[in-house]
C-alpha cells in the first residue's frame, strides 16, 4: 500500500495516490501544515511514485526506486536552507539549470523546497519564473507552516494540500512502533507533531521528575519543594515547554474535578511566562511560580467549586 510507513492524514494519501494513478498531476504542489507532522515524508514518497518506472507505484524494484532510496537520483532534487534562516536565489538558480535538462532515470523530474517560507522575496520571484512556464516533465512541492510568507503568485500557481496536526491516538501509534516511552500528559504537548514527539524521546525523565513536582503540592512543605525542583530551576533552556506541560496536567485535572486551585494554577504560569519572556530574574519567577501554587493547593481545599 502506498504510503503505508507513514502515519495520519490518510485522505491526502488517498488523493495523491489517485493523482498518480489517473495521471493527473500538477507542475506544483503546497503542502501545508504545523512543522513535524510528516509533509517531508508525504512529498518524498508521493516523488518516488512519480519517479517510478512501473505500473504498481512505487515499485521499490526499479532503477529509479532504487536510486531513490538509495539518494542517488538524478531527476530528483531537495532544497532546504543552508543556514536555518532562508532559502537565497543562488539555490533556487541552480534548480533552474537542473530543471533545464530533460530527465536521465525516469520520465519525470521533481523538485522539494523545504521551508519554502524561507524564500526570500528575491528567491521567490526567481522561483516563479519557472513555475509560470515548468517543463512538461517537471513537478516542484513546496512545504511550508507560514503561508503569509509567500508572495501571492507563488501560491496561485500551486495546488494546495493542507496537512492536519496527528490525533493522540496517530502519536501514540507512532511511539509504540518506534518504542518511544511517553504518557498522555506528553502527548499532548506534541501539538500534533512526530519532530517533537521525537525530540521528547530523551526527555522522558524529566518529566517524570516534573510529574512528580507536580504531586507533591499538595503534600510537601513549600520549602521541601524549592529544594527538590531541581527540574524547573536547572532547565532554563526548556521552561516553556515544562510550563505547557503543567498547564496541561493541570488543565486535566480541572475538567475532572472542576476544582477552582486548578484554574488558579494555570493563571500563575501563564503569569510566570509573562515574567519571564519580560527578562525577570529566573530564579526568583520560579521561586514565585512554586509558592503560589503551592498555597492554591495549601489554601483552596476549603474554597468551592466553579
Amino acid at each position: 500500500m502506498d504510503f503505508c510507513n507513514i502515519i495520519g492524514n490518510n485522505a491526502i494519501k488517498q488523493l495523491l495516490t489517485n493523482s498518480i494513478r489517473s495521471n493527473n498531476l500538477v507542475h506544483s504542489y503546497l503542502f501545508v501544515g504545523t512543522d513535524g507532522i510528516g509533509k517531508s515524508l508525504f512529498a518524498k514518497e508521493f516523488a518516488k511514485m512519480i519517479l517510478c518506472l512501473e505500473d504498481n507505484k512505487p515499485c521499490d524494484t526499479c532503477s529509479s526506486c532504487i536510486k531513490f532510496e538509495s539518494d542517488n537520483h538524478p531527476d530528483f532534487m531537495f532544497v532546504d536552507s543552508e543556514d536555518e534562516k532562508s532559502i537565497k536565489i543562488g539555490q533556487i538558480r541552480l534548480l533552474q539549470e537542473n530543471i533545464s535538462e530533460k530527465p536521465i532515470v525516469s520520465t519525470k523530474k521533481v523538485y522539494i523546497i523545504n521551508n519554502s517560507d524561507l524564500m526570500t522575496v528575491e528567491a521567490q520571484n526567481c522561483l516563479l519564473k519557472t513555475l509560470e512556464e515548468p517543463p512538461e516533465y517537471a513537478t516542484i512541492i513546496l512545504l511550508l507552516s507560514n503561508e503569509s510568507k509567500l508572495l501571492n503568485t507563488i501560491k496561485s500557481r500551486g495546488t494546495k494540500i493542507v496537512f492536519q496536526n496527528l490525533t493522540e491516538e496517530e502519536l501514540l501509534e507512532y511511539a509504540k512502533r518506534n518504542n518511544i516511552e511517553v504518557n498522555p500528559n506528553l502527548l499532548n504537548t506534541c501539538n500534533g507533531s512526530i519532530s517533537k514527539l521525537i525530540s521528547l524521546k530523551d526527555e522522558v525523565e524529566l518529566y517524570k521528575a516534573l510529574d512528580t513536582l507536580i504531586n507533591d503540592f499538595s503534600t510537601k512543605d513549600i520549602v521541601d519543594l524549592w529544594n527538590e525542583a531541581d527540574v524547573l530551576y536547572q532547565t532554563k533552556e526548556k521552561i516553556a515547554d515544562l510550563l505547557d506541560y503543567l498547564n496541561i496536567v493541570f488543565l486535566k485535572k480541572l475538567r475532572t474535578t472542576k476544582e477552582k486551585k486548578y484554574i488558579n494554577s494555570i493563571k500563575i504560569v501563564e503569569t510566570t511566562k509573562k515574567r519571564l519572556s519580560s527578562n525577570a530574574n529566573y530564579d526568583m519567577c520560579i521561586d514565585n511560580l512554586l509558592l503560589k501554587i503551592w498555597e492554591e493547593f495549601h489554601e483552596g481545599y476549603n474554597r468551592r467549586s466553579i
